[in-house]
């Protein structure tokens, strides 16, 4: 892939010049990989291109590495060498005891002869058999010695292996981890579009791990078992080149299975990945919008749609186990076949022509079998290099993909002087995820340097466009965009961005402190120009307020925040870049009455000598715009000045009318008149609004000393009015979890449906693990047979172990299929239960429980991912393993006890350190696993919270930045790594030399017993052979601790998942219900502060009463508790005191669910799920099935249906992720078609119109006037036209009622209602 980028940074270790250079890969891998075999389109990455990022550093690691593999994998085959000797001279030893039994021969000056003849008759008759040479415990010391010797190599050896390659490894997934994070935010948007967030998080925790095991300690293991196998090869072609001929002969059949397995694995795990990551993609759209799945009553249906991708997941899992079984029993089959093949001939070979020793024959025959087993233990690392290739494959595609707007470039011009001239020519654009639609059309349009222009408009008319455009956030399709006459493409991006400040709508803030977020701005700020930007934005009172001030923390997306005060430290971190262009998208649409005045001065301020573009949907912060263009079907249709456009009656007109009727209350006759006569409707309408700018300013001068003595200190909020937490550092340390690693028993609990799969898994395991000891007491009945003197009975003997050895293959490949299938099935099943239930439990609790930092979606979402699966590791294809360690090393044990107690007990002394150095190994690894965990999690919030607000990103160009912060917190997962390589591979090597130094000292004992005890030397070799055998079993068993141990701490924390009892239980049927549900809603003295912020009260002895069917509208400035008192009722909390009474129940005592399918909502941001628009307004309703009709009707009333039927898909249109593919006014309205089709008794309406322009308003505010007739409703809202009409106004400061009547009554009162109608400005 030529081409592809490189971060310099990472030629030099520890320099940050962040630059990029182009650097031409070289075809070296390309042509390694050539003689591999083709590739299947699901691995498009060879295994040598895994290694791409490796340094010379890393490289010489993995060579040294390599190295000590090969030497490693040469010692088994060189034992051998030892081993034959040894044998020779057993059997010499035998024959001569053999000889000496019979009672006419004895030993003369070194030679056997007939004690009744003479020397000479004996030569005649050819006695010239030595004896009494033969010092066989001399020998045998020598032997030993040498064992020692090749075992403390191979520790060495191991150790270096292991712990070079393992560090390479975690060098690499380093860089890999930065690059590919790096490059993702590099992408352009709209790649982000056609990507969704879940899924990116999903391949940055579990895809790259994937690759780590391809390349780490896996790939030394595979290079010395390959090694093992060509040595063991070499000795048998050069110690007996016959034998060897006739085995190898059979070893196609095996390489044929293991090539085809290996094939099957890779595509089958690149299918289940894919599954996965749909499900990881429908978590995390879930949790990130719990409020509404809890709102909506939508637990259940979420479950089964998770858990519908699951099936598909699980299904292929599945398969991949049957397929392993099926070929790891096929390979058995054939290697038994084999040995009674080979034994069959060698035994021929030693006999009957005399052409080996059986010592070569044991050579040549455990030289081809070692290399046999060697292969076949190497193929699960083959497993793990496909499905680290498969995993490798997208994340390199990604890296290697030129963003088509890179962000982070170096190229293009940066002008000297910016007067700041935009001009679209001719501009037509579609979202690269929905090229069917055009939003912009032939656009043609001028913004003037210096001069404000307004862009006023119906939602989707492509106002928002037109701004992402001069943000590049997307390319024209056709047409530019200039500034001051250069085409933006041309400019440089990072440098045009920081021209620009942008206040959003919904503005994003970091997880992080307020002076953070406001520095965001611009890098390198001063206190005092923070403290300044604040101020002109407004902002500083209620920073001041706040206990930590500056260093507060807002909470993930600033959720400790209220609307306003997110949206004035976004107008303060603008405000800090000083920008020449300054976008203001609906900037002040969030903020309440007071605010919005001052915060709108401070933007008429700013604005001077700036050129501002303002998306607005108030007339009142348009009017006083220089130009304002209306916008149509993605045109611009017209421009002027306010009072010119007036004049042309045309789409300005209508919103100008439409929108002071609202604002004056003028009903249907007004709207007669206004059809009359025009012109008098219009200049009252100027007169009003220069009335009201005026007003404006003397409120701004007033506003201190007036307005705080009517409502006492309004602007200070009291809390944020969502809620998740500003955690004082003190309060996390405390709380930091300690988990237990979960006992077994339980997990084998939730493992318990599939207990037959269980049950017939562990026979098959457990025969499968009785193969082993017996083919030892075949293996030694065959030396055996070759000190016996009758030649009849030797061959008779011989080809009954050979019928043995048929038989135990055909019973191995029935057994291994059954274990093979037994287990992938129960170990999937559970890995889909515990997803399942995990899930079901997070959208179980309580809303407070996800204000906690530590349950933030991303975090969730891989706890998700990541535990589940690991899990299995304690159950499934593990409890098979264990079985077959188990039964394996007892049917070992029985054996050799029965034939020989003494030497089994010296053996037995070394099982111990087997165990041990397993044990030692999980121990060690259990350590780390929670640190890993700790540390990626850490990473995985940086990137979560930086792949969600990529926008917000990329309008401030802080890229790098977060690139920077990730990289950081790379460093603690990658230092563990280091530790843990070493720990690794000191075990590593321990295990491996044990065998070698328990083969040394059984022998010498042996050799003892041989000659003093008078032990059949077969039987030495039965027993060693057991236990060792057995040995390496335990060996095998505790290889697979680690999976173990991550499993039991994955389990632990699962369990305490499931075991948490929410404090608000969604699906406990518990609580009362009843028939006649009113809707008659009661506050008495409410007191409430959110648990994540024990510190501020926001509810301070709320009390205020709905009667069934009246309207009750909350009016006050932000962080005043409204939105908190919706929560209330909802209950997503209880308060802290008091009580909230519906139909004079409490709430605390009513079902959760019956309450709130009883409540329908549309918040002023509605969230919506990543599905069709007709399944999204079925969401309002999940507890029965909703047929079209009704969902048509729904849609009808909210003033949806005509635009739902102009698209091209009508109902069946995706929306997008959170919604993005429709304009505000369209994600409204399907919000209250979704709130209305519940019918529901109480109507809560949290800012439902301020997100709409004045067009789709009106249509919306009389869906919702229809959707109130005969519903208790409660409105939050900042426009006095929604109010007016409402039963009851209740006045809310500080977390209480100050004043409460009807418009009139309050009117008369002159109180604080009064003066904030009087001031003119919509009211919040």
């Amino acid at each position: 892939m030529p081409g592809s980028v490189k971060l310099r940074s990472i030629k030099k270790f520890g320099q940050e010049n962040g630059s990029y250079e182009t650097v031409t890969s070289s075809n070296k891998d390309k042509k390694s990989k050539a003689g591999k075999k083709k590739e299947e389109p699901a691995l498009r990455i060879g295994f040598f291109q895994l290694f791409r990022f490796a340094t010379c550093r890393e490289v010489c690691m993995m060579i040294g590495g390599s190295v000590c593999a090969v030497v490693h994998g040469s010692a088994q085959p060189l034992m051998l060498l030892v081993f034959g000797l040894l044998t020779d001279t057993f059997i010499e030893y035998d024959i001569e005891l053999n000889e000496l039994r019979d009672p006419a021969k004895h030993c003369a000056n070194n030679t056997i002869q007939w004690r009744n003849l003479t020397a000479e008759e004996n030569l005649e008759l050819n006695m010239t058999r030595s004896c009494g040479k033969l010092d066989i415990e001399y020998e045998m010391t020598n032997f030993a010695y040498y064992y020692v010797g090749i075992g403390s190599a191979v520790f060495i050896l191991g150790y270096l292996q292991i712990s070079l390659w393992v560090t390479s490894a975690a060098r690499q997934i380093q860089i890999i981890r930065r690059l590919y994070f790096s490059k993702v935010m590099r992408m352009e948007i709209g790649w982000f579009d056609c990507n969704s967030v879940g899924e990116l998080n999903t391949r940055m925790s579990d895809d790259i791990n994937k690759i780590n095991d391809a390349i780490a300690d896996q790939v030394s293991i595979f290079i010395q078992r390959f090694t093992t196998f060509v040595c063991g090869f070499l000795m048998g072609f050069v110690r007996g080149w016959k034998l060897t001929l006739v085995i190898i002969s059979v070893s196609p059949l095996i390489g044929v299975g293991a090539a085809l397995m290996a094939l099957f694995v890779a595509k089958l795990t690149g299918r289940e990945l894919q599954a996965y990551a749909k499900a990881g993609a429908v978590a995390d759209e879930v949790l990130s919008s719990i409020r509404t799945v809890a709102a909506f009553g939508g637990e259940k249906k979420e479950v089964e749609r998770y858990d519908h991708n699951l099936i598909s997941a699980q299904r292929w899992g599945v398969r991949k186990g049957l397929i392993m079984g099926f070929f790891t029993g096929y390979m058995w089959f054939i290697i038994f076949l084999c040995y009674a093949l080979a034994f069959w001939y060698g035994s021929s070979l030693v006999v009957d022509t005399l052409e080996y020793s059986p010592g070569t024959l044991l050579q040549v025959f455990f030289g081809v079998l070692i290399a046999a087993l060697n292969l076949g233990q190497a193929s699960p690392c083959l497993e793990a290099f496909a499905s680290g290739r498969g995993a490798a494959t997208t994340i390199f595609e990604t890296i290697d993909r030129e963003p088509e707007i890179d962000c982070l470039s170096e190229a293009g011009y940066k002008l000297d002087r910016v007067r700041g001239d935009l001009e679209y020519h001719n501009v037509t654009f579609h979202y690269p995820s929905r090229p069917e639609v055009k939003i912009l059309d032939q656009l043609n349009l001028q913004v003037k340097s210096g001069e404000t222009t307004a862009f006023v408009g119906p939602s989707g008319a492509g106002k928002s466009t037109a701004i992402q455009l001069i943000q590049r956030f997307y390319d024209p399709k056709e047409g530019m965009v200039t500034l001051d006459g250069h085409d933006i493409r041309g400019l440089n991006i990072q440098w045009l961005r920081s021209l620009i400040g942008i206040v959003e709508q919904e503005p994003v803030l970091f997880a992080t402190t307020i002076a953070e977020n406001i520095r965001y701005g611009r890098p390198g700020v001063s206190h005092e120009d923070i403290v300044k930007a604040a101020k002109e934005a407004n902002a500083y009172n209620f920073i001041m307020d706040l206990p930590q001030k500056f260093d507060t923390l807002v909470g993930e997306g600033g959720g400790q925040m209220s609307g306003g005060q997110k949206q004035r430290i976004a107008i303060a971190r603008a405000l800090v870049r000083n920008p020449r262009i300054l976008l203001l998208d609906m900037a002040t649409s969030a903020l309440d009455n007071e605010s919005e005045a001052v915060v709108q001065e401070a933007l008429d301020k700013v604005r001077l000598g700036r050129t501002t573009i303002s998306i607005a949907h108030r007339l009142s912060t348009i009017k006083n715009a220089d130009v304002i263009v209306g916008f149509e079907h993605g045109r611009a249709v017209e421009r002027g000045k306010h009072d010119e456009l007036l004049d042309r009656k045309g789409v300005y007109f209508t919103l100008v009318t439409l929108q002071s009727q609202g604002d004056k209350a003028l009903n249907k006759k007004a709207q007669q008149k206004a059809c009359a006569d025009p012109d008098a409707e219009r200049k009252s309408l100027s007169r009003a609004g220069s009335y009201r700018a005026s007003l404006r300013a003397s409120v701004h001068r007033r506003s201190r000393s007036q307005l705080s003595s009517v409502i006492p200190e309004s602007s200070v909020p009291i809390a944020g009015e969502l809620g998740p937490s500003s955690y004082s550092e003190s309060y996390i340390s405390k709380e930091e979890e300690q988990v237990k690693p979960a006992p077994v028993a339980r997990i084998l609990k939730y493992n318990a449906p599939e207990w037959p799969y269980m049950v017939f898994g562990s026979i098959g395991a457990a025969v499968n693990g009785g193969v082993n000891p017996v083919y030892s007491l075949l293996f030694s009945q065959i030396l055996a047979t070759f000190s016996m003197s009758d030649p009849l009975a030797q061959r008779g003997e011989i080809n009954g172990i050979c019928m043995f050895f048929v038989l135990v293959g055909v019973i191995s490949f029935f057994t291994q299929m059954l274990q093979g299938y037994s287990f992938s099935k129960s170990g999937e099943l559970l890995t889909r239960r515990l997803r399942r239930l995990g899930f079901q439990a997070m959208l179980g609790q309580e809303i407070g429980w996800y204000d906690d930092h530590r349950n933030s979606p991303g975090a969730l979402t891989t706890r998700l991912a990541t535990d589940a699966s690991q899990v299995q590791g304690a159950t499934g294809s593990q409890i098979g393993m264990i079985v077959n360690s188990l039964t394996n090393i007892g049917v070992a044990i029985i054996i050799s006890f029965y034939f020989s107690w003494k030497l089994s007990l010296v053996i037995m002394c070394f099982l111990p350190f087997l165990a041990l150095s397993g044990g030692f190994q999980a121990k060690m690894l259990t350590g780390f696993a929670k640190q890993d965990k700790q540390a990626m999690e850490a990473a995985g919030q940086i990137s979560g919270e930086a792949l969600n607000n990529i926008r917000t990103i990329a309008g401030l160009g802080k890229e790098r930045r977060f690139v920077e912060m990730y990289e950081a917190q790379l460093e603690a997962p990658y230092r563990a790594a280091l530790k843990k390589a070493n720990v690794y591979g000191a075990c590593y090597g321990f295990a491996q030399c044990v065998v070698f130094m328990a083969n040394s000292a059984s022998y010498r004992f042996g050799g003892y017993l041989v000659r003093h005890e008078g032990l059949h030397f077969s039987l030495v070799f039965r027993v060693i052979s057991a236990i060792v055998t057995s040995g390496t079993a335990l060996g095998r068993a505790s290889s697979y601790t680690p999976d173990y141990a991550k499993a039991k701490i994955s389990a632990a924390r699962f369990f305490s998942l499931l075991d948490r009892i929410p404090k608000i239980s969604v699906y406990s049927d518990k609580g009362d219900k009843w028939a006649d549900f009113r809707g008659d809603i009661e506050f008495i003295d409410c007191k409430f502060t959110y648990p994540s912020r024990p510190d501020i009260q926001v509810l301070n002895g709320l009390s205020v009463s709905v009667k069934p069917g009246q309207t009750l509208a909350f009016v006050g400035s932000s962080g005043c508790g409204k939105s908190t008192s919706v929560q209330l009722l909802e209950r997503f909390y209880d308060p802290d005191f008091g009580k909230v009474l519906v139909d004079g129940r409490e709430s605390s005592s009513i079902s959760v669910q019956f309450l709130r399918s009883k409540i329908g909502i549309v918040s002023q941001e509605p969230i919506l799920f990543d599905c069709s628009i007709l399944e999204n307004i079925r969401y309002g309703d999940n507890q029965r099935e909703l047929s079209m009709d009704d969902v048509i009707s729904a849609s009808k009333k909210a003033q949806l249906h005509d635009f739902v039927m102009s698209l091209p898909e009508k109902y069946n249109t995706n929306v997008g992720s959170q919604g993005s593919q429709l304009s505000r006014g369209q994600k409204q309205r399907i919000a209250i078609a979704r709130a209305i089709i519940r019918d529901p008794k109480i109507l809560l309406l949290d800012e439902a119109t301020s997100a709409l322009d004045t067009e789709s308003e009106k249509t919306v505010q009389e869906a919702l006037d229809k959707a109130r007739e005969g519903r208790t409703c409660i409105v939050i809202a900042h426009r006095l036209s929604t109010i007016q009409n409402s039963d009851i106004i209740a006045v809310m400061s500080r977390g209480y009622v100050i004043e409460k009547g009807t418009h009139d009554h309050l009117m008369s009162l002159k109180g604080a209602y009064y003066k904030l109608v009087t001031t003119g400005a919509p009211i919040s």
